[in-house]
């Protein structure tokens, strides 16, 4: 092979609280893939993994020559398609019921859509929006944008 496949098959957290953040996700109901403990987990969503690894050991490993992050915005923000306007309100409630902080209420975007933003216990900023021309899967995986 002498191309890169045009896919994303996994996005990793780097975490500074394991078991907080591990909790977290199990508790807006994701079902955690086999094998996760306070060490390492993950979710599979939509055909996408999203990887809980301590921050020490990622950093060892992908960013060997940089400083750890001190907490903060990363710049980074991940984000879940919903199928309707409405159920934007839904989900952000959920994510706030989960224990999730609230950055920015669920509103109208200038783009046709509707959007909301929470940061999960550790900071990493989650953009719950419903976008009309976003077409999924029977995975919720989006198979047409735009």
């Amino acid at each position: 092979m002498n191309t890169m496949p045009p896919r994303l098959s996994v996005v990793t957290l780097g975490t500074r609280d394991m078991v907080v953040l591990r909790s977290f996700y199990r508790s807006l109901g994701w079902p955690e893939l086999p094998g996760g403990d306070d060490d390492w987990s993950a979710f599979l969503l939509g055909g996408v993994v999203l990887a809980l690894y301590p921050m020490p050991e990622l950093a060892a490993e992908a960013a060997p020559d940089t400083p750890e992050p001190v907490g903060g915005w990363s710049g980074v923000t991940l984000a879940c398609n919903v199928d309707s306007r409405e159920d934007v309100d839904r989900a952000f409630a959920a994510a706030v019921a989960a224990g999730a902080r609230v950055v920015a209420e669920p509103t109208d975007r200038p783009w046709g859509g509707r959007s909301g933003y929470v940061a999960d216990p550790e900071g990493n900023r989650w953009e719950i929006a419903w976008a009309g021309s976003a077409v999924f899967d029977e995975r919720g995986g989006i198979v047409s944008f735009g």
